[in-house]
């Protein structure tokens, strides 16, 4: 194969042309091999497209002997933004798969008269399942299952069941995954965070629609009269003007409020009388109620025993009896209640006579050690039978119109070694309430400061609202 001539049409501007050597001449033929060496390497390197250190096609204009420019080259690591070959990610690798989805849960909310057979055939399996669940740890407290409560059921890809959550409360739930041929077991309990909330009350006919219209929960009013059951009846003894402060906890869930928790302290304001409450845990661990002196809340009796209400009648030795329209003494008290309203224990003591009979009813006698004796009459239902030991404010029974009564009304009765007595007064008559002992005080006394400044603050505010909605009222 022949060489191609090459002829150089140009040289640079203002060179100078160099003599040329004559024929035949040593340097005459040094330059005429170099010339055929060079020829012989630039067809080579155009036969098998190498061009200097790059890899690259050459373009016509690198046969004729110009360079390409800058902007026409681009390097691997400029193609790879800085990165070697070995650093740039390869787009035409494999991407890992997402994960697959986790199967749905069925859940099932237990209704009265449940039970796991029932729920689990309605969830689509069997009473096997129901027998290899509750096999596993923890599993046998499934069958204490309650109305309102959840279970969960989950399947396996092949259908078979997974998994079962049982959930007792937004606060408690246990998970039973399946291991093989059992199911392993893991109980989950939650704690919710617990914030302090106040509330101020005047009342103008009931405590009850006092703490409604405080935006109290039925919970919250319901302890309040707990904690001051032994020194207020609260059928009776609250007065229009009465006021009542409290702090209170609540437990939150989520940003979401799950309950209300424990009153911490609450003052109430009877007829001129403040009494006040504080929650305190002693140093061995027992929480009580007391008052700012130590004293405990608990009396050795309820004031009044049953949820308050109005009152029909009160203690009378010669009233006239509705029914048999003679003087017959009337040796208690009458709280008109509708039927089914719970009839709560005044206190600590034994059931020594629970049955019916014409005049009384459905009755409960129970007693309280050797000297106290209360009678429960009228009664709708007896819950408790003679021998029950009963603690205070258990409930006995339900309010009825059972015997001679004219409508649903519990009669109460307070019996003093065996001699009938008011129960609105006996009271005062009753053993002191059991204190915190000396050492004790010091202890009680730093726990109560902060939340007897709430109260305090509380009441000053009431006072100032009570203040200026009289001056507005004498002003128009």
């Amino acid at each position: 194969m022949g060489l191609p001539k090459i002829r150089s049409t140009t040289r640079p501007r203002g060179a100078t042309p160099l003599e040329a050597p004559a024929s035949g001449s040593p340097l005459s033929t040094l330059r005429s091999k170099l010339a055929v060496t060079s020829l012989l390497l630039g067809s080579l390197l155009l036969v098998f497209g190498i061009s200097g250190n790059e890899t690259t096609d050459l373009s016509p204009a690198d046969v004729a002997g110009t360079a390409p420019s800058n902007a026409d080259f681009t390097s691997p690591e400029q193609a790879t933004g800085g990165l070697s070959s070995e650093q740039a990610p390869d787009h035409n690798a494999a991407r890992p798969s997402p994960p697959p989805a986790e199967p749905p849960w069925r859940e099932e909310v237990v209704r009265n008269g449940d039970n796991l057979s029932l729920i689990f055939a309605r969830a689509g399996f069997s009473d096997r399942d129901v027998y290899e669940v509750t096999k596993a740890d923890g599993g046998r407290a499934l069958r204490k299952i309650y109305p309102g409560e959840t279970l969960s059921f989950q399947t396996s890809p092949e259908g078979r069941l997974h998994r079962v959550k049982h959930k007792e409360s937004a606060l408690k739930w246990s998970t039973f995954t399946r291991d093989g041929n059992t199911y392993r077991t893991e109980v989950t309990v939650r704690e919710p965070e617990i914030f302090e909330q106040s509330a101020t009350m005047r009342i103008s006919s009931s405590l009850f629609l006092a703490g409604q219209a405080a935006g109290l929960s039925s919970k919250v009013i319901m302890d309040l009269a707990g904690i001051f059951g032994g020194v207020i009846d609260f059928a009776l003894d609250p007065r229009v003007g009465d006021t009542i402060e409290l702090v209170y906890e609540e437990a939150w869930i989520d940003g979401d409020k799950y309950a209300d928790g424990d009153i911490v302290a609450a003052a109430f304001t009877n007829k001129g009388e403040t009494f006040q409450a504080y929650r305190y845990t002693d140093s061995l661990g027992d929480t009580s109620y007391y008052n700012e002196d130590g004293v405990s809340m608990r009396k050795a009796f309820l004031k009044a025993p049953l949820d308050f209400t109005r009152v029909s009648s009160n203690f009378n030795p010669n009233r006239l009896h509705p029914i048999y329209k003679t003087k017959r003494p009337h040796r208690g008290t009458d709280y008109a209640a509708p039927t089914g309203t719970p009839v709560y224990a005044a206190g600590d003591g034994r059931v020594v006579e629970a049955g019916y009979t014409r005049p009384n009813g459905n009755y409960v006698f129970i007693q309280h050690g050797e000297t106290y004796k209360t009678h429960y009459l009228h009664l709708h239902k007896r819950r408790v039978k003679k021998g029950t030991r009963v603690k205070q404010g258990d409930i006995i029974g339900t309010v009825g119109s059972t015997g001679s009564a004219t409508g649903p009304h519990l009669h109460y009765e307070f019996l003093v070694n065996g001699v009938h007595r008011n129960p609105r007064r006996v009271h005062k008559s009753l053993p002191k309430a059991k204190s915190l002992p000396e050492a004790e005080l010091p202890r009680f006394e730093r726990e109560v400061a902060r939340p007897g400044q709430q109260l305090a603050a509380l009441k000053n505010t009431q006072n100032l609202a009570s203040a200026g909605s009289r001056g507005e009222s004498s002003g128009q």
